[in-house]
């Protein structure tokens, strides 16, 4: 049996060779599926970002599991894979929490500080900026968040400690007893936008997630709110925002993934003001890299072990 990465982008691969070649599968990566001279091997695909949908499916004819290096799975065909008996695993508890959670924090301080502008002003001989690009505090402010998971709740323990005083959040799967243990409030979309100083994003991309931010959410905000998203790019309308960020209706931005991965460099948001970028690396630890790996190479060799 042999399990095909398909452009994961790893510094190495020793990981998965290691415990799958224990359970008796060969593992190979591959730039492209078109790269794979014989696909009646393939039992398994392990992806990162690259899409999966029917007709690659239909490209394998003894595939068993498609496993997902991190949470989300909305790269993968769900119903494809349903159809053709196809299992789909992720890997949600490989210990990236943490690292999201700081990514969060560390995006919301660098972009309300205005750390990335204020370096390349000093370097270029600017100073006592001041003023003329706004700092607003976060003593006694109030967090919006959309999605109340794990990573969510480490972000709001973050938050706290800075000093916020308040947490509207928006759950489905959070009960108001849920919500009152964890010290937070359960409140309606148009809620959380009116009063959110920080508003920061960690539900899945579905259907009903799909840019819900979009204009009417981003008229709601405060002139003085910031917008964080180490979720799902497709979460934003993109163009929305940079719109809102150049007009200043709100005060700024922080993104770590976008609608669609690599971004565009020439989209407008990338010459918005007070904007920070990265390169969807919230995840991203040393530590957390093979821990991701020692989770995938596992679930895979137990499915076709079975």
């Amino acid at each position: 049996m042999i399990a095909a990465g398909l452009q994961i982008g790893y510094a190495n691969y020793q990981t998965e060779t290691e415990i799958l070649d224990n359970a008796g599968i060969k593992f190979l990566h591959y730039e492209h599926v078109d790269d794979i001279q014989n696909h009646a091997d393939i039992s398994a695909i392990m992806v990162r970002q690259y899409p999966v949908d029917g007709s690659l499916m239909d490209r394998f004819p003894n595939l068993k599991i498609i496993q997902r290096y991190g949470v989300g799975v909305d790269n993968v065909d769900l119903n494809a894979a349903k159809a053709r008996n196809i299992k789909v695993c992720n890997t949600p508890d490989y210990g990236q929490y943490h690292e999201v959670s700081d990514h969060a924090l560390a995006l919301y301080l660098a972009v309300a500080r205005r750390i990335t502008t204020r370096d390349l002003d000093v370097k270029s001989g600017h100073w006592g900026i001041d003023q003329a690009e706004p700092i607003f505090g976060h003593r006694g402010a109030t967090m919006g968040l959309i999605g109340f998971g794990k990573i969510a709740q480490g972000v709001w323990q973050r938050f706290k400690a800075l000093g916020f005083d308040k947490c509207l959040i928006s759950d489905p799967a959070i009960s108001e007893n849920q919500a009152i243990a964890a010290g937070v409030q359960i409140a309606s979309h148009d809620e959380i936008f009116a009063q959110s100083d920080v508003l920061s994003l960690h539900c899945p991309l579905l259907a009903s997630t799909h840019h819900v931010i979009d204009h009417q959410a981003l008229d709601a905000m405060k002139s003085s709110a910031y917008l964080i998203n180490v979720s799902r790019g497709g979460l934003i309308d993109e163009v929305a925002l940079a719109e809102a960020l150049g007009e200043g209706r709100i005060a700024g931005a922080a993104l770590d993934v976008f609608e669609h991965e690599p971004a565009d460099t020439t989209h407008p948001l990338f010459k918005a003001p007070n904007t920070v970028l990265t390169d969807h690396v919230a995840w991203y630890s040393e530590q957390s890299v093979i821990a991701l790996q020692t989770a995938a190479a596992r679930e895979i060799a137990r499915v076709l072990s079975q």
